[in-house]
């Protein structure tokens, strides 16, 4: 007889959930700025550090412990993050932001983009559709 499983929250993982314990340890200044211009591009930690090349648990550290980088890292690391090595460092704050969606919404756009016109079509019905019931509901 095979045992069945009982879901008792019936919450379907979605992807955004938290994994892994929390730190207690906060991060340095150079940490955050990496981490607030990574949440604001949608990107996971694992995202960027398969991009760099290293372990997730090495980019972790990035953004929580003092470290040097080597300065083709950092370009690399400006680079994934559309920012500029001084903002990232703290010198100054020369973003090269983009306009529109941001995370992951604007990273499926830019692939929608790329879709033959009748397909953008399509999506642009479904997504006007849905932001007209959210306005009607709201």
């Amino acid at each position: 007889m095979q045992a069945n499983s009982i879901n008792i929250l019936n919450v379907p993982y979605d992807g955004f959930m938290k994994q892994g314990r929390p730190t207690t340890r906060s991060r340095t200044d150079f940490g955050q700025r990496v981490f607030d211009a990574r949440q604001r591009l949608g990107f996971s930690q694992a995202e960027i550090a398969e991009q760099l090349g290293i372990t997730q648990s090495a980019f972790a550290a990035w953004e929580r412990s003092p470290v040097a980088l080597k300065p083709e890292q950092l370009r690399t690391l400006a680079d994934i993050l559309n920012t500029s090595i001084e903002e990232l460092i703290g010198t100054a704050s020369g973003a090269k932001r983009n306009s529109g969606p941001t995370g992951k919404a604007r990273r499926l756009f830019e692939q929608v983009s790329k879709l033959p016109r009748s397909q953008q079509q399509h999506v642009l019905t479904v997504v006007e559709a849905f932001v007209q019931n959210k306005a009607v509901r709201s």
